[in-house]
């Protein structure tokens, strides 16, 4: 292959330079360089004009190459860092050191040139593939570099939408974190509500039952006071009749020993119905005692007796025509039992106080003589347990209502006369401060039972 000449090179170092221009992307990363390589061909009317002033014979040849290459090789160096460019370098050194050793070794020694033709154009040959390998090279890798930045771009790319994803997560859970917070604050003021609430309905329940016992206790005193008032008043008649005998001029031995009888007789009755008031504010005292947590052996049958009268006594203080009958079939063999006097009386009360009140409402249901109203309460016991069964023919429950009962806060009576606490503490205390167990049976309009098992 013969060596390019005149115009030929410049073909071959023109398509070279916009080859490079475009693979390499110069204008963009060199873009400085770029112009003078856009500029090449002032740059070879300059080695022209060099080449006459020293008086080269051949201008296309070595000295061209010389230059060329040079300026070429050089700006491909610039560049060296984007990986493409190396191979182009490895491909475009040689080339033109190549054909600058063949143009000047044609001008300096045609003779020798020629003798050794046959290599020389063996090297030219050999440069061309060597330059189209390499470019090759290039291509490939730069492709791969294409990809790898397309890569990156697209990470980039998805790192962004991450990022902004995540601020938008962020400004999310941001205000999800706000507006849990606020309901966690209503909700805490809620319950803070709610509990003062619970106290003071637990207040007004145990206000309730107090009233309900107080009522009783005076209906149960003013008997005994009755009869101490009645029989000290005859008593005062009595020692007034026998200052009167006594200053009779003839006195009356056997009236005033009966007078002094009936006077003995008097004190008797008023020390015993004394007695006997004394002894219902000495159990109202013991019951209201605040409970020390220790279970005492208690006589079951006689605070059962004893909060049966409380509770009718109770509800008679506010309607005085209501009427019922007690029955009461209590376990004579039943021995004392171990629990809260004060805290069974307050379960007791409130089932007593629940039945009078069903029997109650029947009866205004039922205004005809037909209906007896009538409490019953019943105490057993067997080898390891006591039981307490309180029966009514009162309105019943319905069943619906039946697994509600014993809920806080749940009452079937009107507004105002009932907090629903009662049977859910009586419930407590039974279960869980006796170990026992409080259940119901009831049949809507014939009646409720209700039994209470302790154990022993």
């Amino acid at each position: 292959m013969s060596v390019p000449e005149g115009i030929g090179s410049l073909v071959i170092v023109s398509v070279i330079v916009q080859y490079l221009r475009k693979f390499l992307d110069t204008k963009n990363r060199v873009p400085k360089w770029d112009k003078l390589l856009a500029q090449f061909w002032p740059f070879v009317g300059i080695l022209y004009g060099i080449g006459a002033v020293l008086h080269i014979k051949d201008i296309t040849t070595w000295w061209f190459w010389a230059g060329a290459g040079t300026f070429i090789c050089y700006v491909v160096w610039q560049i060296r860092n984007f990986r493409p460019a190396r191979p182009v370098l490895t491909a475009l050194a040689p080339f033109f050191a190549v054909m600058f050793l063949n143009s000047l070794v044609a001008a300096i020694a045609p003779k020798f040139h020629k003798a050794n033709n046959d290599y020389f154009e063996s090297a030219s040959t050999f440069i061309y593939l060597w330059m189209a390998a390499f470019l090759y090279v290039a291509k490939r890798q730069k492709k791969s570099e294409e990809l790898l930045h397309l890569e990156r771009q697209q990470e980039a790319e998805a790192r962004k939408l991450i990022e902004a994803r995540r601020s938008e997560l962020e400004v999310l859970v941001a205000e999800r974190t706000a507006e849990i917070m606020k309901q966690k604050n209503d909700l805490e003021k809620a319950l803070a509500d709610l509990k003062s609430t619970q106290v003071q309905l637990i207040q007004s329940e145990k206000m309730a039952s107090l009233g309900e016992l107080t009522a009783g206790i005076a209906h149960e005193i003013q008997n005994p006071l009755n009869f101490v008032n009645n029989f000290s008043e005859v008593s005062a008649e009595l020692i007034d009749e026998l200052d009167e005998e006594r200053k009779q001029p003839s006195r009356d031995p056997e009236l005033e020993a009966e007078i002094l009888a009936d006077l003995k007789q008097n004190l008797e009755k008023i020390t015993h119905h004394g007695s006997r008031a004394a002894s219902i504010v000495r159990g109202m005292l013991q019951h209201s005692r605040t409970s020390t947590g220790q279970r005492e052996p208690t006589d079951l049958n006689s605070l059962t007796d004893e909060y049966l009268r409380l509770a009718y006594h109770g509800l008679r203080a506010k309607d005085k025509t209501f009427n019922a009958t007690l029955v009461s079939e209590l376990d004579p063999s039943l021995k004392p039992v171990p629990l809260l006097a004060q805290d069974m009386g307050r379960v007791l009360l409130n089932l007593f106080t629940n039945a009078f009140y069903a029997v109650h409402q029947r009866q205004k249901q039922d205004p005809s003589a037909n209906f007896k109203p009538t409490v019953t309460v019943r105490t057993e016991s067997t080898a390891n347990q006591v039981k307490i069964t309180v029966s009514d023919n009162g309105t019943g429950i319905p069943n619906e209502v039946k697994a509600k009962i014993f809920q806080p806060f749940f009452t079937t009576k009107p507004t105002g006369e009932g907090t629903g606490l009662g049977l859910s503490l009586a419930y407590d205390i039974v279960t869980k401060g006796h170990s026992g167990n409080l259940t119901v049976e009831s049949q809507e309009g014939q009646g409720t039972t209700f039994i209470i098992t302790l154990p022993l």
